[in-house]
């Protein structure tokens, strides 16, 4: 198999990159035009996947800075969400 050309590979990464952005600009943006519960699960996995795509994207280019504000972004959204299925759990 040939290597793959280093162009493809930042254009994968760009992907990712915009993708993740998406993902919490969307939730963002529908929470406040009152499309999304800003505690619902939704939100909170757009949240959580969009963060970690960037947190991982952060650390290939050792932008540290931007890491520590996408990691701590999905470990909060990911704590809100164990917060919803441990909530979930205790009512029924």
């Amino acid at each position: 198999m040939a290597p793959r050309a280093p162009g493809v590979v930042a254009v994968i990464e760009l992907l990712f990159e915009v993708m993740g952005a998406v993902m919490i600009l969307a939730a963002f943006a529908l929470a406040q035009f009152r499309g999304l519960d800003r505690h619902g699960s939704p939100y909170l996995a757009l949240n959580l996947v969009g963060a970690t795509i960037l947190a991982v994207v952060a650390a290939m280019h050792r932008q540290w800075g931007f890491l520590l504000l996408q990691g701590v972004w999905a470990l909060v959204a990911l704590w809100g969400l164990f917060g919803l299925t441990h909530r979930g759990r205790a009512r029924s």
